[in-house]
């Protein structure tokens, strides 16, 4: 009696539960330190404890031929990884191979971290992140590159069933490019690694061996995250030798923290005839830790911005930032810190000077910096990612 309890209990949980396949190739290699892996590794941690909350399987594609950081998440109640060899070619599984899997497996929904796998509606429903619209708002590679990321925004927009963004700025672009619902889109702000980026002093013998390793000589100013075009570093870079040559009392390097992205030769240029300018190349978590809590200032230049976890970050570490007025910077920083017009080299330098001799506005934006920080979070950002992916099926 007890078995036939037991099976039609069962029964009953297997109708209920609604199965989500979860689009893993934005955790490849070569996305490592990029802003769209950070973001699907944190979801697809906290999806991992979650699914069962919702009465929902998460079924994360693995391979185990392909350099993908998804090939080590372990099964789990509500979690059960699904291998795949399709993921071993990339080009095959964004035009219509992961569409093609998910339409095989019969799932219920499939959630793409990043708007870069096409799924055709019905065939393949899917809620899709769009993290910005930088391909149509700012030059990106060649115009072939640029078509193609500008093509799979559209396709995502049109043809997902929901669409979650990471600021309401970015909600109005897309409404705007994409003339779809507004009901269509749902803003969730990112979170971050409070573990790794917090206000706890750095060591002061690793950061002292990590400047020596950088060779970092001098007090310095800091901008972190990948070097590329919408990070406008040509204009911080001329910037910091204008505040130079205003102000001989503040002889700061300038490093920039990061790997290199793409269409970075006029930066790296700019760089080689500045002496000061240090670029890392990408650094760990620890090391970029230790690097933002040593900083005497965080510099946010970008032209555009989704949401800007960098800014974040730096926020988090108590170190004093200021950034630029464009795209969604001073949404997600609500007014915390000091603004400057990107495009102009003169009022950048101007905003680094005010505060590099403000001891007291340093001390503000310090303290303004982490509060506002300490309220993004990865499991309220996964939770209400969650919601919506529920009531996507």
């Amino acid at each position: 009696m007890s078995t036939a309890v037991e099976r039609r209990q069962l029964a009953r949980e297997c109708v209920k539960a609604k199965t989500i396949a979860f689009d893993t190739w934005p955790l490849a290699s070569f996305a490592r330190h990029q802003g769209v892996h950070v973001y699907a590794r944190n979801l697809l941690s906290q999806f991992r404890e979650l699914g069962p909350q919702y009465e929902i399987e998460i079924r994360p594609y693995v391979c185990e031929r392909a350099d993908n950081d998804a090939n080590g998440c372990a099964a789990a109640p509500g979690f059960r990884p699904r291998r795949t060899g399709l993921l071993r070619f990339s080009r095959l599984w964004r035009f219509g191979g992961a569409c093609w899997l998910a339409s095989l497996q019969r799932v219920d929904l499939v959630f793409s971290p990043h708007c870069t796998s096409l799924y055709a509606g019905s065939f393949a429903p899917a809620v899709v992140t769009i993290h910005d619209v930088i391909p149509s708002r700012l030059p990106w590679g060649s115009e072939r590159i640029t078509r193609t990321l500008r093509f799979l925004s559209w396709s995502a927009a049109k043809f997902s069933r929901a669409i979650i963004t990471l600021s309401h700025h970015s909600k109005a672009d897309l409404l705007e490019l994409y003339r779809i619902p507004e009901s269509k889109v749902f803003v969730i702000y990112n979170g971050y690694d409070k573990k790794i980026f917090n206000c706890q002093p750095a060591d002061p013998e690793l950061l002292h061996s990590l400047l020596a390793r950088l060779g970092v000589t001098r007090p310095y100013i800091l901008h972190h995250g990948a070097v590329k075009p919408n990070k406008n570093l040509k204009r911080l870079v001329q910037a910091r030798r204008l505040l130079r040559e205003r102000n001989k009392n503040l002889d700061f390097d300038l490093v920039l923290a990061g790997p290199l992205g793409w269409e970075y030769g006029e930066v790296m240029a700019e760089a080689k005839k500045n002496p000061g300018v240090i670029l890392t190349g990408a650094l760990s978590d620890q090391d970029l830790s230790l690097l933002v809590k040593g900083a005497s200032l965080a510099v946010i230049p970008s032209l555009y911005e989704g949401f800007c976890l960098p800014m974040i970050e730096a926020m988090a570490c108590g170190t004093p930032t200021i950034a630029s007025r464009s795209s969604c910077l001073r949404e997600i920083s609500a007014d915390a810190l000091r603004y400057f017009n990107p495009e102009s080299v003169d009022e950048m330098a101007a905003c680094m000077e005010e505060v590099l001799e403000n001891s007291d506005l340093r001390t503000e934006l310090s303290a303004k910096g982490q509060l506002r920080a300490n309220e993004f979070d990865w499991r309220r950002c996964a939770e209400e990612t969650m919601s919506v992916l529920r009531t996507s099926i």
